[in-house]
């Protein structure tokens, strides 16, 4: 099992004084959707997750309200992503509160995202090199605050390693409640049998397609492109809010020609300004290919990956 990475110590409360009251054993804080999700899923009843970061609200930039900071004092742990959310991470180095940092997991599969990118750069044929230099700049460009460094975060995209941390939680809530151990990875079994299912699914539905190149807004979808053989090319970087430079819309642009595509994908919570005008220009469709940062109501993990893959076999022609 890997190893889990704790930040501060644990605290001596109860669920009652972390946010509002309940039978749970535990009270704990997710920062931001995807990590919410794992911990509901493996707690069960047995824990009271609190959403750091209200839904519907981009992660990056989020601010946490003084009333969320004070109640993590009283948290018996946190899960979080460092170098995603500055806001939570100055909380927890703040609060001193016992932590679940996810942050292994990109480090552990970076290198394999990191060759897909350049596999990707090098499959831009006709691509100019000062370009593709513009391109790595907007790419890497994250010392405004958006607080990811050069790695791209966005594991849960793929769902062999949203099963690596529910290992992980249920580890982490049967540490600090023993006598509910069992059921803690009993739940943890479950879920990765459901996720086992989805990227099944994404296998068999994504093995054949008449296009590979899948045309984005900004590169979130690195770990997604890397399990099932795509080819992502995005508008920007990692930043979801940089714009991108006149030369990078260009070449995004004779690439989608070169290539035949007919849908260029955007997001909900990032505006799909350039994006939809660029696909007006070439007479090509839009269509939304969610990050998962956070989600709205009636929505889960599952269904927004299933509604995911929906948009990549329309949009690639996969048969």
């Amino acid at each position: 099992m890997t190893t889990l990475v704790l930040a501060g110590c644990a605290t001596e409360s109860t669920p009652e004084n972390a946010s509002g009251g309940g039978d749970a054993s535990l009270a704990v804080g997710a920062s931001f959707y995807p990590l919410q999700f794992v911990a509901e899923r493996v707690g069960g009843e047995d824990v009271e997750v609190v959403s750091l970061i209200s839904a519907g609200v981009e992660p990056h930039d989020a601010e946490l309200s003084p009333a969320i900071v004070r109640s993590m004092q009283s948290m018996d742990s946190v899960l979080y992503l460092s170098e995603f959310s500055a806001a939570v991470d100055d909380a927890i180095d703040t609060t001193g509160v016992r932590a679940l940092d996810a942050h292994h997991i990109v480090e552990e599969h970076t290198e394999a995202v990191a060759a897909r990118a350049e596999s990707e750069h090098d499959h831009e044929d006709g691509a100019a090199h000062d370009e593709d230099e513009a391109h790595e700049d907007e790419a890497h460009a994250d010392d405004d605050g958006h607080g990811h460094g050069d790695a791209d975060p966005h594991f849960w995209l793929d769902p062999t390693l949203v099963s690596e941390l529910a290992d992980d939680v249920a580890a982490e809530f049967a540490e600090l409640d023993p006598d509910n151990a069992a059921d803690y990875e009993a739940r943890g079994e479950e879920l990765k049998g459901e996720l086992a299912a989805l990227d099944d699914s994404f296998t068999q539905s994504l093995e054949i397609c008449e296009r590979r190149d899948v045309f984005v807004s900004h590169e979130a979808y690195g770990y997604l492109a890397t399990r099932y053989d795509l080819h992502q090319q995005g508008l920007s970087g990692l930043d979801p809010e940089a714009e991108p430079s006149p030369a990078r819309v260009r070449e995004i642009r004779d690439l989608v020609e070169d290539t035949g595509a007919t849908t260029i994908f955007t997001e909900s919570l990032v505006s799909a300004n350039v994006a939809d005008s660029l696909a007006e220009d070439v007479g090509v469709s839009t269509a939304v290919l969610d990050p998962l940062e956070s989600i709205t109501d009636g929505d889960d993990y599952l269904g927004v990956m299933t509604r995911n893959l929906e948009a990549l076999r329309s949009g690639l022609d996969c048969g």
